[in-house]
């Protein structure tokens, strides 16, 4: 619950003037993500042949929706996974905006997800509630907006 003043963050009690952090874990942090993506790096050179071999084969309406699983699986990691630089515009948008779009549905879809839920106390099955609903309608608006109507 919001309001002037003090900001209950989760219900549990916790205020926005009770929380705090050191530099250190501000630095420790920064690392942590520097080397997640360096391992993403690693990751999608990895996957080039791959990637190359069958990932171009798919149709980009059947990687827009495969690409739903970033619900659970965290959507960088598909990312540097699937995309290379022999598949055409068309997949590439369709990747990423399935990998977008899906990866709000549930809590683990991304890594802003993670820190939202932790912070706010918000339980895998509030945010699906509200997530996934709104992740299917919107799947399905911008497969029309970009397979049907090809903006």
């Amino acid at each position: 619950m919001f309001f002037l003043g003090k900001v209950d963050l989760s219900g549990s009690g916790m205020k926005a003037e009770e929380y705090n952090e050191t530099l250190k874990d501000v630095v420790m942090r920064a690392v942590k993500v520097y080397l997640f993506i360096m391992a993403l790096t690693f990751l999608g050179d990895g996957f080039k042949p791959i990637i190359f071999e069958y990932f171009t084969q798919i149709p980009s309406t059947v990687l827009y929706w495969v690409n739903m699983v970033s619900a659970i699986l965290d959507n960088a990691t598909l990312a540097a996974a699937e995309i290379g630089p022999a598949m055409s515009e068309l997949q590439i948008k369709s990747i990423l905006m399935g990998l977008l779009i899906a990866g709000g549905m549930l809590i683990p879809g991304n890594i802003p997800n993670i820190i939202s839920a932790g912070k706010l106390g918000i339980t895998s099955k509030e945010w699906a509630r509200l997530g996934v609903p709104m992740g299917l309608v919107s799947m399905a608006i911008y497969f029309v907006i970009i397979f049907v109507l090809k903006i």
